[in-house]
């Protein structure tokens, strides 16, 4: 585990260990949690389908496209639970290939209205 404070910024470090040196790595979704097997019922979004979604979200620069860094402020969970866990679902494409997910970035999707 990794003690936090309220308010206390997080930084986070993905890395994917390949050989091949064409991978990109991307994140598409980080979910908080204070249950480890249910990240759907009481889940904070930090980041929703490459978007961020905490205002206290930041991406930081990493030389290789292999390793994805960010980071976030510690939230509300932390004063109300004892533990909060993250899920996280990363993305790997080939470099430069532009009609990949990892080179849509940020996707809005927005719903459409169920009227006439």
């Amino acid at each position: 585990p990794y003690y936090v404070d309220l308010n206390q910024n997080l930084f986070l470090q993905a890395s994917l260990h390949s050989s091949d040196p064409n991978l990109v790595l991307f994140v598409d979704t980080c979910v908080a949690s204070p249950d480890p097997s249910d990240f759907r019922t009481l889940a904070y979004e930090l980041i929703g389908s490459g978007c961020p979604k905490d205002p206290t979200y930041s991406s930081y620069y990493s030389p290789y496209s292999s390793v994805s860094r960010f980071a976030f402020s510690a939230f509300s969970f932390v004063n109300r639970y004892p533990s909060v866990y993250l899920q996280c679902e990363l993305v790997v494409c080939r470099y430069l290939d532009y009609s990949s997910r990892c080179y849509q970035g940020c996707i809005n999707r927005f719903k459409r209205n169920a009227g006439s």
